[in-house]
């Protein structure tokens, strides 16, 4: 666990992670979780138990942001949170058997980070960033597939600590051909459930750093914010292009240590 002079390093991190997530629209946990795995040495389910608690912090800061200039729409937010909540809960039962299993768990989240990975470099390659629709005040699509997206995101939320930036967001525009900003607002606030859910449920697994996921989460909160400021002023798909790779050099990372296999990078 995190020594209280650690506590600067981390929420420098915070901002860091924050920062990069906001200027990628990935979310801050999707650079927390391996930076906290590969670089200060925590295991697994306290990484992915210390991410969700962070992201809590991150989520409501973000949704309140949103929720002022009415970029959320909060029947899609509510039926959201319902249903992910549901799945969260589900997935952290999972992990409750899979935490033992720490090399499943490793080829897990390296599955989880290829998608990041696959994703970034596929928009950064082509120059493309999400452009559905700027139009409109909701997010479209059935109550029935947004209730199944809810609770498929849910159970990824409980298992491996990512979902919001991660699986919600590029779901609601790719999926759903949501507005970007209405996209950003709703992901945000309707994560907030399954993240609350997520992350009781590893408190009482005892897999949360708690003062660690506090300075993590209030980091972000900040660099958040001055990312997404970042965002007209920098050539973004470069920048995802670039940590496109690296998210598939953590994803590798991941799946190599799981396998025993030696990994030079």
């Amino acid at each position: 666990m995190v020594n209280p002079s650690m506590v600067a390093v981390l929420l420098l991190t915070g901002v860091l992670a924050g920062l990069v997530g906001g200027l990628l629209g990935i979310g801050g946990c999707s650079i927390i979780l391996p930076v906290l795995v590969f670089l200060y040495g925590y295991s697994e389910p306290v990484a992915i138990g210390t991410t969700i608690t962070a992201v809590i912090i991150t989520a409501v800061s973000g949704a309140i942001g949103h929720i002022r200039i009415r970029n959320v729409d909060h029947k899609t937010s509510a039926l959201i949170n319902i249903f992910g909540s549901a799945g969260a809960a589900v997935g952290s039962i999972i992990l409750t058997y899979v935490m033992t299993k720490v090399w499943l768990l490793d080829v897990i989240l390296g599955l989880a980070f290829i998608y990041t990975s696959i994703r970034m470099i596929y928009e950064g390659a082509l120059k493309r960033m999400p452009s559905p629709s700027s139009g409109g005040k909701r997010v479209p699509g059935s109550p029935l597939v947004k209730a199944l997206l809810g609770f498929a995101i849910g159970v990824i939320t409980g298992i491996v600590g990512l979902g919001g930036g991660y699986m919600l967001m590029p779901a609601f525009l790719y999926l759903l051909h949501s507005p970007v900003k209405i996209a950003v607002g709703t992901s945000l606030e309707a994560f907030i459930g399954q993240a609350v859910v997520s992350s009781g449920f590893k408190l009482y697994q005892g897999i949360v750093d708690v003062l660690a996921a506090i300075c993590l989460g209030a980091g972000t909160a900040v660099g958040a914010q001055a990312g997404a400021r970042l965002v007209p002023k920098t050539p973004a798909w470069a920048i995802k292009l670039l940590f496109g790779f690296l998210f598939l050099v953590v994803s590798l990372k991941f799946l190599f240590k799981g396998l025993g296999i030696p990994f030079l990078v």
